[in-house]
């Protein structure tokens, strides 16, 4: 008997996740010292003062257990998102959380409604459930929230938004959103995943805080990864209602959210100074890509996140492959479906310049994809 037929059948079925290449195993693998990253959405500008102060001041005490109730940081959350105490949601990233409302609330056979080419976490939580993935199609690389809709059952128990969406940078407006939540039922969760909230500029983004006020089963998730510079330290938070946060605090494992991670995101929230530079850096690198890739010709997304999507004309791997032997590393589009797209973050002014005078190379060696 194989040790594989031990495993539950949908641990079968699963594919794990694969991160942003590391640095580390570029230098490694093409022996180079001068790497730099744009595939990860990680904010270039890192942690701000505050944070890095805290971290060290936390250091001398990671021989003791973390505070498992996150008490200051769960009472600085509720103050900066509005809410009460008993709406924050904690956890070791949004991925933990993520795994919580799995956990919580779905069960075998139960349907869960998330886009097409999804973040790979939505299905992945679904599929390890033992639930049933449902995929709305994009249009124009953005959420088609009619067809979302036309796809709801009575069997439809969590539904995934990613709001901007990733990979494409993409938003649900205000209209959409409301819409989309008339046709919902009570027996339905829907999660918005905000990651990026902090980064869009378009004044038709919805306020996920306002739904979770009226009372819907929204679960608004947000992350200290970004725009605070702290992916290293993974901590997500977000809030819902009293009882569904009960719901999620009962299957969460203890002590998950690392007590320097803690300190560092108390330094952080409300930091207005890093989150001006951040924005103002992004914003920068926005405009400076989208110039680079008209000039080239290269179709592009307008995102409103860290990141712009592109379509290459070319396979994206062999693209990918040539700009790692130039020390430049990027997200290819082929696991969001997409074989001729690339993902990549914006960084400083160094940075996206050398990634587009290494693009330039590379698309000149690299051979258009067949119509």
């Amino acid at each position: 008997m194989s040790s594989l037929s031990l495993t539950r059948p949908c641990v079968r079925e699963l594919v794990p996740y694969t991160p942003g290449k590391p640095i580390e195993e570029v230098q490694r693998e093409y022996g180079l010292t001068d790497i730099i990253k744009l595939a990860s959405n990680e904010n270039p500008l890192g942690p701000s003062e505050r944070a890095r102060e805290a971290i060290c001041q936390a250091a001398a005490d990671v021989w003791l257990y973390p505070d498992n109730d996150c008490y200051h940081l769960r009472r600085a959350v509720a103050k900066h998102l509005g809410v009460e105490v008993n709406q924050v949601l904690l956890g070791h990233g949004s991925d933990e959380l993520l795994h919580n409302i799995g956990l919580a609330f779905i069960c075998p056979g139960d349907e869960v409604l998330m886009s097409a080419s999804p973040f790979s976490q939505y299905e992945f939580t679904a599929k390890l459930l033992a639930a049933k993935p449902v995929y709305a199609p994009l249009h124009n690389w953005r959420y088609d929230m009619r067809a979302m809709a036309s796809l709801l059952s009575e069997r439809t128990k969590v539904v995934f938004l990613g709001n901007p969406n990733n990979p494409t940078g993409t938003i649900i407006t205000r209209a959409e959103l409301e819409e989309f939540m008339s046709r919902v039922s009570e027996r339905t969760v829907v999660v918005l995943d905000e990651a990026y909230f902090e980064y869009v500029e378009d004044p038709e983004y919805p306020n996920g805080l306002a739904l979770v006020g009226e009372g819907c089963n929204v679960i608004c998730l947000r992350t200290f990864s970004k725009v605070y510079g702290l992916a290293g330290l993974r901590i997500g938070y977000g809030a819902t209602s009293p009882e569904l946060a009960e719901a999620m605090q009962r299957v969460r494992e203890p002590f998950t959210v690392a007590s320097v991670a803690q300190a560092a995101a108390l330094a952080s929230i409300g930091d207005d100074e890093q989150v001006a530079r951040s924005l103002a850096l992004n914003r920068e690198a926005r405009s400076y890509l989208y110039g680079e890739f008209a000039r080239l010709g290269l179709p592009y997304t307008p995102s409103q996140a860290n990141f712009v999507w592109v379509d290459l004309g070319r396979d994206c791997q062999e693209v990918f492959v040539e700009l790692l032997k130039r020390g430049v590393i990027v997200r290819t589009g082929d696991i969001f479906g997409a074989p001729t797209h690339i993902r990549v973050s914006t960084g400083k002014p160094e940075h996206n310049q050398r990634f587009i005078a290494a693009l330039e190379e590379v698309l000149s060696a690299v051979p258009a994809a067949q119509a």
